[in-house]
């Protein structure tokens, strides 16, 4: 399938990495993937999940938030309002270059992006969360414990997947700050959740919290068995896919 890679500007002129994972023929839907926290657009399951549905004929752009994988800019300088800002600039990018987006698609943080900037999009018409919190105080509670110091001292460094981040208190004051249920109960939009029991790093309860809130229509699939990254059974990339796939045609076709 064709791939093609991209450099957009978000809204303060940084330059930020993406590729556009396109269907062999027409394209029957416009998707913008969101990554997890700290991760980046070569994630293996965003990869595999992006290619899976280009398979399908949905158009994808996977992109890196300020500091992360390919894009530039201070990752210690960004926080939750920036990564919303990136994924306003990737939406907006795909609307001037490419086709108007449909859907949004967010693993983990970048769900909570999309559950939270999805109804001042006017072309987007559904949001796909894959083990997404229903809340971004938890982050801010997990980044205390790995670091006092960031709390104390207003900056310190935590390890996660391996690799070590610095880490401000702002990004904390901003995700204890941000009301993300407010912005899910005005999500009039389709929202499809994807979760499953077994994720460890956020627990299944936020998924039930995301259908209980959500004011629009929504559909919660229990995956089973899966991880938080969807890494640990080869199949689970494939049939989230397909499962996104179905709903799309659902709710996002013309």
């Amino acid at each position: 399938m064709p791939t093609q890679r991209i450099t957009f500007q978000n809204h303060q002129g940084v330059p930020l990495a993406g590729i556009i994972e396109r269907p062999v023929g027409r394209s029957q839907a416009t998707a913008v993937f969101a990554h997890c926290f700290t991760c980046t657009k070569d994630l293996k399951g965003t990869v595999k999940i992006s290619r899976a549905l280009a398979a399908l004929g949905i158009t994808v752009l996977r992109f890196d938030f300020t500091g992360l994988g390919g894009s530039q800019g201070d990752f210690s300088e960004s926080n939750f309002q920036t990564n919303l800002q990136d994924l306003d600039a990737a939406v907006a990018w795909m609307v001037a270059n490419e086709e108007p987006v449909d859907l949004l698609v967010g693993h983990s943080l970048g769900g909570a992006a999309a559950m939270a900037l999805a109804m001042h999009l006017e072309t987007v018409r559904g949001v796909v969360t894959l083990a997404s919190p229903s809340d971004t105080l938890h982050l801010a509670d997990v980044l205390d414990d790995l670091n006092p110091a960031i709390e104390t001292d207003g900056v310190g460094a935590v390890v996660i997947g391996g690799i070590t981040h610095t880490i401000k208190k702002q990004m904390l004051d901003v995700l204890r700050s941000f009301d993300l249920k407010a912005s899910i109960e005005r999500l009039g939009k389709p929202h499809l959740i994807l979760h499953s029991p077994a994720d460890k790093t956020v627990d299944y309860s936020h998924a039930l919290n995301l259908l209980a809130w959500t004011g629009g229509p929504k559909s919660l699939v229990t995956l089973n068995g899966a991880d938080h990254l969807l890494i640990n059974q080869k199949c689970d990339t494939d049939d989230v896919a397909a499962l996104i796939g179905l709903w799309a045609r659902q709710w996002c076709r013309s």
